[in-house]
């Protein structure tokens, strides 16, 4: 019992340290401390800390996260399991639990400060890149999926999380591992080599996508009338990574607040996955998260609720616990095997196809330079990255827009997603 509360206390307090970390060596807070949690999740994974279970057990959970207690008293019964496994079966169960109910929590948390209402006012030179942005994830994912399908089991699967992440991000990636019933082993592994791709279009964003895009595309025209409120944007875009005083008394009780409501939101939708019928086991957790998402959208138009600070940082911690979790169940030994190439090629086809579809219809529609890449970062790296391809473009004003996008972006994530994946099951 005193392993299991350890590990607990241990998932839920090692994300302060992760975030003391990135506010300490500036270095580190370049790679963003969900990089850093699976990072050092991947570590403890590896490392054997937590025992692997002898090999009936292994050979027994391969499909399956966890085992019911009745089935591995019959595998120890049997002699094809040991007496050992029944703690390694509560740590894995522990985890599962740990990193789904951070999971539930932390959506409404995240959606309650995005509120459309007020960037729909400043960013409506760039809805229609939005739109176009939007078009390309899932015409480029659709088309990757026809042509790794055979590549690797279940590419619908793929095809969904990946449309979830270029539309939302991590919290929708996240969100559909659950959707989707995606093993955590694999789950990291998309998660690791999604980021590998990712920092070379990152790297692409920030130092020739500025003068290359500008050359192809309509320059950016000032403001076209719109009076853009700067001291919001900074305040927005600042404080998407800023985790300091959230222990303030005057934001604390607040935070709780928003912390019972978001409870309150997991608990419905809990209570909705267990009430779908075990002939529909495939949707019950689909039932839950896009009930929790719509419920956290529906809580940010009420005021009291939006206007609460920092209620996004701590829907970020939570994420931080999901992703060390969800990382140290795995192995970092098992990613580079069969199949790497054809994961590492079609994320690339997500990635780079839909920047140049996007730069292709964008070109079609007269979208200047500056909109289309501002909009391309909100939706293939989510909000957070906005400020530093602004800032590499040198132009503020854009960053409204990109914000647009994002919070566009973590709204129809986990329904684009899920969506488009039942819809390429039946290829």
């Amino acid at each position: 019992m005193l392993t299991l509360i350890l590990l607990v206390l241990f998932d839920l307090l090692f994300p302060l340290v992760i975030i003391y970390l990135c506010k300490k060596w500036s270095f580190l807070q370049k790679f963003g401390t969900i990089v850093l949690a699976y990072l050092f999740g991947l570590i403890i994974g590896t490392a054997g800390i937590f025992p692997k279970g002898s090999e009936g057990y292994r050979l027994a959970i391969q499909s399956e996260s966890v085992l019911s207690n009745p089935v591995l008293e019959s595998l120890i019964a049997g002699g094809k399991a040991v007496p050992e496994d029944i703690m390694v079966n509560k740590i894995a169960g522990i985890q599962e639990k740990l990193y789904a109910l951070s999971l539930f929590i932390a959506f409404p948390l995240l959606l309650f400060s995005l509120n459309v209402k007020r960037w729909l006012k400043y960013a409506r030179k760039g809805f229609l890149s939005v739109g176009l942005a939007l078009l390309s994830g899932i015409v480029v994912v659709t088309t990757g999926f026809f042509i790794w399908k055979n590549a690797f089991p279940d590419a619908w699967k793929l095809a969904g999380m990946f449309e979830g992440i270029y539309t939302g991000g991590t919290p929708n990636f996240a969100a559909l591992k659950l959707m989707l019933d995606v093993d955590a082993d694999r789950f990291v592994v998309l998660f690791t080599y999604d980021t590998i791709v990712g920092a070379f279009l990152v790297l692409f964003f920030i130092t020739l996508a500025p003068r290359l895009f500008r050359a192809i595309l309509p320059r950016f025209e000032e403001k076209n009338g719109i009076v853009v409120d700067d001291e919001l944007v900074k305040k927005e875009t600042e404080g998407l990574d800023d985790f300091s005083g959230m222990l303030n008394k005057k934001i604390l009780y607040p935070l709780f607040k928003a912390l019972g409501l978001s409870i309150l939101i997991a608990g419905i939708g809990m209570a909705l996955y267990f009430l779908v019928p075990e002939n529909y086991k495939e949707y019950k957790m689909a039932v839950a998260v896009l009930s929790i998402t719509t419920l956290g959208i529906l809580a940010s138009l009420i005021k009291s609720v939006n206007s609460i600070e920092k209620t996004f940082q701590l829907g970020m911690y939570l994420i931080l616990v999901f992703s060390l979790t969800v990382a140290s169940t795995s192995d970092l030994r098992t990613m580079f095997g069969k199949g790497m190439w054809d994961l590492i090629l079609f994320i690339s086809w997500c990635y780079w196809g839909s920047m140049f579809l996007h730069l292709i219809l964008a070109k079609i529609f007269r979208i200047d330079a500056d909109n289309f890449l501002i909009t391309a970062t909100a939706f293939v790296f989510s909000p957070p990255f906005v400020p530093l391809v602004a800032n590499a473009l040198k132009n503020k004003d854009v960053i409204v827009t990109g914000l647009t996008g994002g919070v566009i972006g973590y709204l129809l994530g986990n329904y684009f997603g899920y969506t488009l994946a039942y819809f390429l099951k039946g290829f």
